[in-house]
């Protein structure tokens, strides 16, 4: 008796890699305006002029959040809970 293997079990069909590529493009367009806008953030606060350390200070926490809302978006942390 041959054990037949399903299209489903060959290494080149990998619908999770599709699907994954999927879920980063939309962490990436869920993230990148709040990212824009810290951004806009720090320079706007170097235009207005105040002193330069205070403007990179914030810069920190929002690339840390915005990292952080990338992986949840990708990963679809919080998909079981909607």
């Amino acid at each position: 008796m041959a054990a037949t293997t399903s299209d489903s079990d060959s290494p080149d069909s990998t619908p999770l890699t599709e699907e994954n590529d999927r879920n980063r493009k939309r962490a990436a367009l869920a993230v990148a305006p709040f990212l824009a806008l810290g951004l806009f953030d720090v320079v706007l606060l170097l235009f207005w002029g105040i002193e330069p350390l205070w403007a990179f200070a914030i810069l920190p926490p929002i690339l840390f959040c915005s990292v952080l809302a990338w992986i949840v978006f990708s990963t679809d942390f919080l998909e079981d809970r909607t």
